[in-house]
């Protein structure tokens, strides 16, 4: 566990884990340039759990290079700063969208505004990426 729960800091970013809906995943291309794109996300048993497009560029940064950070957006001061520097991995054997309650909970109302059907959701966002994370930053509240 990167986080201390006995801290305030560390708890409201626990619970923004937890609840924010878009994060900032950051890899690395095999030729040394960092990508930065946004990402939906479950935070379940201490990972980041995401759910990528099979042809994305990011899993081949992965692949080539599995340090990563996560981090969520500031607030409107640029204050409430949540980084995870972590470790990712292609899950071949992880639950298929369809099969994970907890995300379809939490993104039924995008899926079914950003797509056309589920299904369609299902099929091009297929991949599974774990991110275990090493190191977080939290910087509280301003």
């Amino acid at each position: 566990m990167v986080f201390d729960t006995g801290s305030a800091n560390d708890q409201r970013a626990l619970a923004r884990l937890e609840t924010d809906m878009i994060g900032w995943l950051t890899s690395v291309t095999p030729e040394g340039q960092p990508q930065t794109m946004p990402i939906w996300f479950l935070w379940h048993d201490g990972e980041a759990v995401i759910y990528g497009d099979k042809r994305a560029r990011r899993n081949r940064n992965i692949e080539a290079n599995p340090r990563v950070t996560l981090h969520l957006n500031s607030n409107e001061k640029g204050g409430d700063v949540v980084v995870l520097e972590g470790e990712a991995r292609i899950d071949a054997d992880g639950p298929a969208m369809a099969d994970n309650a907890p995300y379809l909970a939490k993104y039924a109302d995008w899926i079914r505004d950003f797509m056309n059907t589920p299904e369609e959701m299902f099929t091009i966002y297929n991949t599974v990426i774990r991110i275990r994370p090493t190191r977080g930053i939290v910087i509280g509240a301003s």
